[in-house]
């Protein structure tokens, strides 16, 4: 039982914790008040530089909060209890061998999680590297363009967001998704993330919060096996009869499959083995980088107001007949990264640390493409619109992972870069100065010159000549749809559980761990913990 007060808004040096000014508001004494918690917190900019940073707080009395609130009449003083806890009640049935949870990004770690800490002993399969042994994968391919093609941005333990800002906004509206800010603190996170707006982890913290959830994972009787690939699946009249890892066949009748969106040889095999999938709408386009100070000018009106409120952010659409334009994955004071999982391909995206303090702000610039754009109706042809793009990157970067990258000036005008100007690029292995025309439909570079100027008008300065567009990035979302039902299970394999993004049923860290939990509870529910 509480206080809220809710839409206090201080400005960005102000102490929300204040017992005298909060006390002053609710026409008590500072001693009556107990204890102070943020509830919520954001940034309200729309009349810069005077910038104000809104709280709804919880404020805890030593006396009836009830009786305070009715005294006062206040419309943005309100009294709140906690909801009821209802338990997760085990179902009956006899699970016919320990489930299986195929992937440990936020689909299958939270899964995994959750089937665990209730019992059910799930074992997990990971065709990449523990998080550790990932991180120097990964720096070893930035360093010198040499892909590990089973462990790298897009394949381990973590899944994709272990390598980008950490983002935990989400826009769907599901109870569980503060269950996941709450496991994410639990093993690490700040606990800024149970409040902020527009919370983030950061690539550094997140791997120890990753180690930390597999560990308990452990603890509770799971097994978690690194380097091990789901090869094939094996069904019987009945649904799953099986399944293949590493080319070895395995008792499994439940499989949960959270395999992420690169995993294109998965999805291939899953076609051929009668798994009903259908090709989904995404977006291509470049990495955009500009100075993080031109940012936080642009957004808070005084670029020393970083100091205060951390660096900028910025979210914008443009919308051009039927092509849509917008920022996607936001890295403030971050890097844009290699991502690519495949030989011959080339893939760009965003990634900050916690602190979010180096030099260069970066976001997706990317256009919505639909299953009318790509080259045949297959459910799978998605990915094969990828790879084009994706293939002629890397020959246009000059076939050694070097990006093709190009200033705005020269983007917009329509002629390839020779040289860079004052923003330093910070993707690695290198770059190389090109015509993004050359690696990318033309659909999406006229759609994105249009957002360009239209963005400009919006959040000045963001057509900076010398800004600088590093191509390709199309890993946005899954290009396939595994079919499921209200079961969650796929609607022609009894046994098989699409899961998160990879599947198609999410978007980002949050939902994708949100679907995760979802697939765990049901399985829960439905079946009694193992012996």
């Amino acid at each position: 039982m509480a206080i809220k007060i809710s839409n206090l808004a201080l400005a960005p040096d102000t102490d929300p914790y204040d017992k005298k000014r909060l006390a002053n508001l609710l026409r008590l004494s500072p001693e009556q008040i107990h204890s102070v918690h943020i509830m919520k917190r954001s940034i309200d900019a729309r009349r810069k530089p005077n910038i104000r940073v809104m709280y709804t707080l919880l404020v805890h009395l030593s006396e009836a909060e009830q009786a305070v609130v009715k005294r006062l009449q206040l419309p943005h003083v309100s009294y709140i209890q906690p909801a009821p806890f209802l338990p997760l009640v085990s179902g009956t049935q006899v699970l016919p061998s320990r489930p299986v949870v195929v992937g440990t990004g936020p689909a299958g770690l939270f899964c995994a999680y959750f089937l665990a800490q209730h019992g059910y002993r799930p074992i997990v399969l990971e065709r990449g590297e523990a998080v550790e042994q990932r991180s120097r994968s990964v720096q070893s391919f930035w360093a010198a363009g040499k892909l590990n093609p089973q462990s790298n941005v897009q394949f381990g333990e973590g899944g994709a967001g272990t390598f980008s800002d950490g983002k935990l906004t989400t826009r769907i509206h599901d109870p569980l998704c503060g269950h996941v800010l709450e496991i994410f603190h639990r093993h690490g996170a700040p606990k800024e993330i149970l409040y902020e707006s527009k919370p983030h982890i950061g690539t550094d913290v997140l791997k120890s919060v990753v180690r930390n959830m597999r560990n308990a994972i452990l603890s509770w009787g799971g097994e978690v096996h690194f380097g091990h690939q789901l090869t094939d699946i094996h069904t019987g009249s009945s649904g799953l009869d099986g399944i293949s890892v590493n080319g070895q066949p395995h008792s499994c009748r439940l499989l949960v499959l959270a395999i992420g969106h690169s995993a294109r040889d998965t999805f291939h095999m899953l076609l051929k083995r009668g798994a009903t999938m259908q090709p989904k709408s995404f977006a291509i386009g470049a990495r955009i980088e500009h100075p993080q100070e031109l940012i936080n000018a642009a957004q808070y009106g005084d670029a020393a107001l970083a100091g205060l409120l951390k660096n900028a952010t910025y979210h914008l659409t443009y919308h051009q007949g039927e092509r849509s334009c917008y920022s996607f994955c936001m890295c403030p004071g971050g890097s844009v990264v290699a991502s690519a999982s495949e030989d011959g391909m080339l893939v760009t995206n965003g990634m900050s640390e916690y602190a979010r303090d180096r030099e260069n702000a970066n976001s997706a610039l990317v256009v919505s493409v639909t299953p009318e754009d790509f080259p045949s109706s297959s459910p799978l042809a998605g990915i094969a619109f990828q790879q084009h793009w994706e293939r002629l990157a890397f020959q246009v970067g000059g076939g050694n992972y070097h990006a093709p990258i190009q200033r705005v000036e020269d983007f917009l005008q329509k002629r390839p870069s020779s040289d860079l100007g004052r923003v330093v690029p910070s993707y690695l292995p290198g770059v190389t100065p090109a015509d993004l025309d050359t690696c990318l439909p033309p659909y999406v570079t006229e759609t994105m010159r249009g957002a360009l100027r239209s963005f400009d008008r919006k959040l000045k300065g963001f057509a900076l000549p010398d800004a600088l567009l590093t191509g390709v990035e199309t890993r946005t979302s899954s290009p396939v749809r595994l079919l499921r039902g209200e079961d969650f299970q796929a609607v022609d394999i009894p046994g098989l559980y699409p899961a998160g993004e990879g599947s198609g049923y999410a978007g980002g860290i949050v939902s994708a761990a949100v679907d995760g939990l979802k697939i765990a509870r049901k399985i829960i529910s439905t079946y009694a913990p193992m012996d």
